[in-house]
């Protein structure tokens, strides 16, 4: 059974009330909804309108109310002012894109010190309806205001599983750590997938995206137990100067852990990066963790990272996404 905050259900905006004018009309507004068959439910000063609703109770707020004392927001999240809303109702198209499926899986060598490929990435493309691409960035963008993350993360991963049954190597997939609430629940249907297309899950290296920016390192810390359980590795991707704390990567015991594109970058070159990636490189000796550099476009970055110790490689230099897996 899929649970709700994987359903693209209609969104419930609460909306706050606050100052003398507004709290007053709070009997009006809901005999104005009523009329117009708009679902409203009213507690206190804090009504709760349905999206099909909004539209209306922001003409009404505009022409009745003091909108600077009006707020909302959606599952609990931080209050924003009401001019706001607009930009969540125009970012609606996100709901079809996740309705329909519509994610592409494209795959990204790996290769080793020899250049041979050692796995693949696979990264989530999205289309509209004329087939036209949607950049992945504004397609995260829209699913994260209107709260749809957990419902975009899912599609994303579970296309990826099914496009890697064909690769026969190791597949590095992306997923948003606080997009999943419950390990045991929202990653029970990528155990069931990879059992029913019969692949062993240790072809499977889950990347951890956005690492740094998590806030719960214990919830992180139980997804990633719960794939170690189930036989699954993991990486922590991005991975740079300070990344939080170097001790948070000590706590993780990362498969593999990727240096950040910015400190591969003409790290031949740069006194700075080559600090910075020699550091990494030590920690994840230490760590047991495979290093990977990533986003390598020159042969000179190739050879120095693989001169000073790195053992995984990515990056233009090796071969950009497509969609038919590059031999």
């Amino acid at each position: 059974m899929t649970c709700k905050n994987c359903l693209i259900l209609e969104l419930q905006f609460e909306i706050l009330l606050s100052g003398h004018k507004n709290i007053s009309m709070t009997d009006t507004i809901f005999n104005h909804f009523t009329r117009r068959n708009l679902i409203i439910k009213i507690k206190d000063n804090h009504l709760f309108i349905n999206e099909s609703g909004v539209r209306e109770f922001l003409d009404f707020c505009k022409d009745y109310m003091d909108e600077e004392n009006v707020f909302f927001r959606l599952e609990n999240a931080e209050w924003r002012p009401i001019d706001d809303i607009q930009n969540i109702i125009d970012m609606q198209w996100i709901d079809e894109v996740i309705r329909k499926k519509s994610v592409i899986s494209y795959s990204q060598p790996i290769v080793d010190i020899n250049e041979e490929i050692y796995a693949y990435e696979v990264l989530s493309r999205f289309t509209r309806e004329d087939g036209s691409l949607i950049y992945p960035n504004e397609v995260f963008t829209a699913a994260r205001n209107r709260g749809r993350l957990y419902a975009l993360d899912r599609i994303c991963r579970m296309s990826a599983v099914k496009y890697s049954a064909s690769l026969k190597k190791k597949t590095f997939i992306n997923f948003i750590p606080t997009s999943i609430y419950s390990p045991e629940y929202c990653l029970k249907s990528t155990v069931q997938l990879t059992n029913q297309l019969g692949i062993d899950p240790t072809q499977f290296v889950f990347e951890v995206v956005e690492s740094d920016k998590v806030d719960d390192i214990d919830h992180l810390k139980r997804i990633l137990n719960y794939y170690n359980e189930k036989g699954f590795q993991y990486a922590l991707d991005d991975v740079g100067e300070g990344y939080s704390t170097l001790d948070m990567l000590t706590d993780l015991k990362p498969h593999y852990m990727k240096l950040d594109i910015k400190y591969v970058q003409n790290v031949s070159m740069d006194r700075k990066k080559q600090e910075i990636s020699k550091s990494f490189l030590k920690k994840a000796l230490e760590l047991g963790a495979i290093p990977l550099a990533e986003g390598i476009e020159s042969r000179e970055d190739f050879d120095w990272l693989k001169q000073n110790g790195y053992q995984l490689f990515q990056g233009y230099l090796f071969g950009k996404p497509s969609i038919i897996p590059q031999l």
